[in-house]
């Protein structure tokens, strides 16, 4: 028999862990002490304590980790079960990456703060849209990216045939998260999978046009609110894009409209 300090040095695991996993009933001891309440396991039990290490470096949970263990290694499932955990790891992996480049924009934007240029910005109104759509929302800003695409995606695959003109995306900061809506301008009954999606015409909207890749996006976003700032304005609703070129894979030509409605910063709201 092997002390439980003796099998945690083997597995490279804590004593805290082994416990864990006893409670769990994932790797019960082969002999408890019934008066010091010491720990033992056979050798036998190592084959088990490497698998459970193995499958936990892969990042699985307790509870697929027991499945695993009471039917055995079936190849389809841990197949299975590998893919899930790579999809869960490249979502992790993109959200990171979308962090990464945010925060190295953020410090590009702070290393040509005085001398970064603005966007001509026009003042106008915007009307009520009836959109065909799906929205989603999103804990962190970096998450947008990995998002809007396959909702677009997804829009699309549900009007193939229909013509859809040009897509709209609005955004709206909430305290769940960030609220994406997307969609194009239809009349059509929505059909299933999709959802009918009112925006409110905005008497005041001050307006910029983003020209190329949408990872620049943010400070032509910064360029529009430092302006309406400086003219006494402040946001008085969600911000909507106009995707008006948006072909390339690329993005090197996409041509994106800015819309934020405003209203006076000095205006008290009813």
């Amino acid at each position: 028999m092997l002390s439980i300090g003796a099998f945690a040095q083997i597995g490279q695991v804590t004593h805290r862990m082994l416990r864990h996993w006893d409670t769990a009933g994932l790797l019960v001891p082969a002999h408890v002490d019934r008066f010091t309440g010491y720990r033992s396991y056979d050798p036998s039990q190592l084959a088990r304590l490497h698998r459970i290490v193995a499958l936990r470096q892969l990042g699985f949970g307790l509870e697929d980790i027991a499945l695993i263990l009471q039917q055995g290694v079936d190849a389809e499932r841990l197949t299975e079960l590998l893919q899930l955990r790579h999809d869960e790891v490249e979502r992790e992996y993109q959200t990171a990456a979308a962090r990464l480049r945010d925060v190295q924009r953020r410090l590009h934007l702070i290393e040509r703060e005085n001398a970064m240029s603005t966007i001509e910005i026009v003042e106008k109104s915007l009307p009520a849209l009836r959109l065909l759509g799906a929205r989603h929302t999103v804990s962190e800003q970096p998450e947008v990216g990995a998002v809007v695409g396959p909702l677009f995606h997804r829009v699309e695959a549900t009007l193939e045939g229909t013509d859809l003109g040009m897509p709209i995306a609005q955004y709206e900061a909430t305290e769940n998260g960030l609220h994406i809506c997307v969609g194009y301008e239809l009349e059509i009954p929505a059909p299933e999978g999709l959802e009918e999606i009112q925006l409110p015409a905005e008497a005041t909207a001050i307006c910029g046009v983003h020209l190329g890749s949408m990872d620049r996006i943010a400070e032509s976003w910064q360029s529009i609110h430092a302006q309406l700032i400086a003219r006494g304005l402040v946001p008085s609703g969600p911000c909507r894009e106009l995707y008006v070129r948006c072909d390339s894979a690329d993005q090197q030509d996409w041509v994106t409209e800015l819309q934020q409605p405003v209203r006076w910063a000095d205006s008290m709201e009813g």
